[in-house]
This record gives C-alpha cells, sequence and structure tokens, in this order.
C-alpha cells in the first residue's frame, strides 16, 4: 500500500525551509579541515540498481564509485549512510549526520535556499514511466504508441504518482500552469525511491510515474513492459549537495569533478551502470545481487546458523571469508592455504579440516579459530569493538606480531588497549628500529599488509550491514 504524504510531513518540510534562514538555525560547522582531521568522509546514498549496492559480495553503484575515487583522492576513508526517508535529507546534512548527499539530486533554485550544490555531476531530462499494452510484443510500434501518452497534453486528467518534495513535483505543477491542464499529482512520502515507484507502475500497481532518463532507462532493461520515451523537461543538471557553510569542501569536490570527468574512468564509470544494457541486466539476474536476492553469498543460510557460536555479526564473518577466498571454498592460496577460510594445513588440521573439507565444516572451523584468537585477547583488550581489529589483524599474521605490536605501543607510553595506537607499531614492523626491539618476540613483520586487511575486512563489513538492515527494513 502506498504511504502518501502526511499533513505532518508536509508542514515540516515547510518548517525545516522556514527555518533555513532563522536566527535558530541548527547547521554545525564541519568543512574539508574537519572532514581531514577526522579522516572520514559522510555520505547519505540511495540504496538502489545504480547508485549503491553488493554484487557478488563487492560494494558497487555508481554515486559510491565516484564518491570513493573522491575519498582516496583526498586520502580519507568513506562511510555510506544509506538514505531512508528524502523527507530528511537535508535537515540531517545540516545537522552533521553526513557531509554530501549523493541522490541524483536535481539542482532547483528551492534547494539552494537551504543547501548548496556543486558542479553537475550528469545531465539528464525527467521522462513519463508508463505500460505498455500487456500484449506490447505481438503489436507493430504505431500499436503500441497510440495507446501511450506521447505528449504532456495527454497527460491531462491523468494521476501521476511523485514524491512530495522531489523535483518532478515541481516539474509537474510548472507544467500544469504552462500547458493549464490539470495533471492529476498524487503524493507519496519519502520513504519511496524513484525506482520503486517505477517498479510499481511495471507491476500495474500505479498508472504513472515521473523520473530521471538515466534511472528510467535503467529500470526499463529490468522490466520490458515499461515506456520511459515521454519527455516532460530539458536536460537538468544533477549534482550532489553540501552543507552552505562548507565553502573549503565544495571549492574541493568542484576541482576533483572537474578534472574526472575529463578521464576515461569517469566514462567507463558511467558506461558500467548507465549504457551497458547486458552487463547491467547480467547484474540484476545474479542470485548475488543483493538488492533482488537479498543474498550476499552463497553460504548466508550457514553464517547466520552459526552467529551465535561466536559472538560476531554474521555480516563480519561474511566479510572476513570474502576476503580470505571471495566465497571458493576451491581456492588455494600461498603455502597451499585453502577453502573458504584459507586454513594454512597445519592450522587447519589443528581445527578438524583439509582440502577435502566442505563450505560449512570449513566455517565452522573457521568460528573456532576465531574464537581462540579471542580467548587470547579478551584478557588483553577489554572493548569488543577494539578487540575485533586485534583478532581479524592476528587470522591474518598470527597473534604473536600483533602482541609484539602491542607491547611496543605499552613500551612507547601510548594505549595499547586501542587499535590506532597498537597498528602504528604492526604497520612499522617492518623496520629495524621495531623488529629488533627487545619486547619483539616475534621479529620481522610486514604488518601493513595484516593492517589494511583488517580496515578493509571491517569497511565491507559496514556495507553489508548497510545493505541487510536496509533490505530488512522494506
Amino acid at each position: 500500500m502506498l504511504k502518501f504524504i502526511s499533513y505532518f510531513s508536509f508542514f515540516l518540510s515547510i518548517f525545516l525551509l522556514g527555518c533555513s534562514n532563522s536566527e535558530e538555525d541548527n547547521t554545525i560547522e564541519r568543512d574539508f579541515n574537519e572532514i581531514k582531521t577526522e579522516g572520514k568522509l559522510r555520505v547519505m546514498i540511495h540504496y538502489s540498481s545504480t547508485s549503491y549496492f553488493i554484487y557478488k559480495g563487492i560494494p558497487q553503484g555508481f554515486e559510491y564509485e565516484l564518491l570513493n575515487n573522491y575519498a582516496n583522492q583526498i586520502g580519507v576513508a568513506l562511510e555510506v549512510i544509506p538514505i531512508k526517508n528524502m523527507d530528511s535529507i537535508f535537515f540531517d546534512l545540516n545537522e552533521g549526520r553526513a557531509d554530501i548527499i549523493a541522490a541524483n539530486l536535481t539542482v532547483t533554485p528551492e534547494r539552494k535556499e537551504i543547501i548548496n550544490y556543486t558542479l553537475p555531476v550528469i545531465f539528464t531530462k525527467q521522462v513519463l514511466v508508463q505500460r505498455k499494452p500487456q500484449d506490447w510484443k505481438k503489436m507493430k510500434k504505431t500499436e503500441i504508441s497510440k495507446q501511450l501518452v506521447n505528449s504532456v497534453e495527454q497527460l491531462a486528467s491523468k494521476k501521476v504518482v511523485v514524491r512530495e518534495n522531489s523535483s518532478f513535483y515541481g516539474e509537474l505543477k510548472k507544467l500544469n500552469k504552462k500547458n493549464k491542464i490539470d495533471i492529476g499529482i498524487e503524493l507519496v512520502s519519502g520513504e519511496y525511491t524513484s525506482e520503486e515507484l517505477i517498479e510499481m507502475v511495471a507491476e500495474g500497481q500505479i498508472e504513472y510515474t515521473v523520473a530521471d532518463k538515466n534511472i528510467a532507462e535503467v529500470n526499463s532493461w529490468y522490466y520490458p513492459i515499461l515506456d520511459v520515451k515521454t519527455e516532460l523537461s530539458n536536460y537538468q543538471d544533477i549534482a550532489w549537495a553540501v552543507r552552505q557553510n562548507s565553502d573549503t569542501l565544495v571549492s574541493s569536490i568542484n576541482s576533483w569533478l572537474h578534472e574526472f570527468k575529463k578521464t576515461r574512468k569517469f566514462k567507463a564509470i558511467y558506461n558500467k551502470y548507465f549504457r551497458n544494457q547486458q552487463l547491467v541486466k547480467k547484474r540484476y539476474n545474479h542470485d548475488y545481487f543483493t538488492l533482488e536476492s537479498g543474498a550476499i553469498s552463497p553460504y548466508d543460510k550457514i553464517f547466520k546458523k552459526h552467529e551465535v557460536d561466536f559472538g560476531w555479526d554474521w555480516e563480519l564473518l561474511t566479510s572476513l571469508v570474502y576476503q580470505e577466498s571471495h566465497f571458493n571454498n576451491a581456492a588455494r592460496g600461498y603455502g597451499n592455504s585453502f577453502g573458504l577460510m584459507q586454513f594454512m594445513p597445519e592450522t587447519g588440521a589443528k581445527f578438524g579440516v583439509d582440502t577435502n573439507s566442505g563450505p560449512e565444516q570449513n566455517i565452522i572451523a573457521g568460528i573456532k579459530y576465531i574464537n581462540r584468537l579471542n580467548e587470547i585477547w579478551e584478557k588483553e583488550v577489554e572493548d569488543k569493538q577494539e578487540r575485533i581489529y586485534f583478532i581479524l589483524a592476528s587470522y591474518n599474521a598470527g597473534p604473536g606480531h600483533v602482541i609484539d605490536a602491542k607491547n611496543l605501543a605499552d613500551k612507547y607510553g601510548k594505549n595499547p588497549q586501542k587499535w590506532s595506537d597498537v597498528s602504528f607499531y604492526l604497520r612499522n614492523k617492518s623496520k629495524p628500529k621495531y623488529y629488533n626491539d627487545e619486547v619483539v618476540k616475534s621479529g620481522y613483520c610486514k604488518g601493513f599488509i595484516a593492517c589494511d586487511y583488517a580496515d578493509e575486512i571491517m569497511e565491507r563489513f559496514h556495507h553489508y550491514q548497510n545493505i541487510t538492515q536496509t533490505i530488512g527494513e522494506k
């Protein structure tokens, strides 16, 4: 059932717009320097088939890839916050819950009253999304066209469903006024994404909606019954939103965008999500396109089944397994490591697995080994979240090297229970100053590999949780 816009949410949006210029402006002071100091860029993105999703265990999406490239360029980590309700995004931005909104936003004068825009990321038009006749495959194109809305005038007295705070609503109102017609506009809450409304058209739940052409065309590849050819606007700027007081952030983004959009890499990213129909359809129909299947890996049921055996979220174990074997139980690695958990033969034997062991046996053995590592570290590191990093690094490099790094941190007056302090010494354990130190028992180690390993697993874990939590809320 459609969640129609309530009077409360309508007046809330008016209130927020009105407060943007009031004396009680709650916009935080957080610009480029604060982001660099913290080392984290927070971005709000839609969980959708083009913006942000998990495919074969890897976070992907047009906005996600662009923002990840920008974050790498300025040397910070990227934290993705999936958008749950479009009605509150500008309020959330100004309150500091994110630094950037990347949600295929059309640049409008009204929005400029409360936020600032970057340079356009892309240009696109607004189009009408409608269903072709049920037996369209048997019909000629001219016959199909006769049964479709092909012009703005033909929309008179039709009912079109859009979000209340969307640019589509504004465009429909302009069309009514300009053409002196009465398009019936039905408003829904900001919980709906463009893709959800498009799907509702495809399934016959609503007759019409409006969407950006780039999004509509991709969705018409999934749903061939859709027609998205009727254009309702000229080309419009699509940009990212930042706070009005984030002058140096927007300057940095604009400088980067200006150059990056000239590159082959930008074109490749754009084509990957909006031009390559064969690739998009292959991804959509894959068992591990999480947006459709809800599955991250072939072994989700096993991970969930054994979650209680080791006290970690199942998505965290899933992330570790992806890092080790890309979910391939037949994988063989350096030193004859094997299976989903990539056990070395000697370690595998201690936990009852070998190259002939099945996926579940490997996972159970991995949990036992992780529990063993936890027994080592729970005596040393009280905070459970901090301890995860110590365990992950130990899984990769062995606990001896991580213990050495902890002892070095203690010797040099740092906090031996804080990963950010300990990881510095693990990263530098390939230097004689540290691996020759008297408190070091395990010697030389390329510790940066273990640190990167832990960081990558935790980053992927947060993406997995973003997706599973969003699916759980639908």
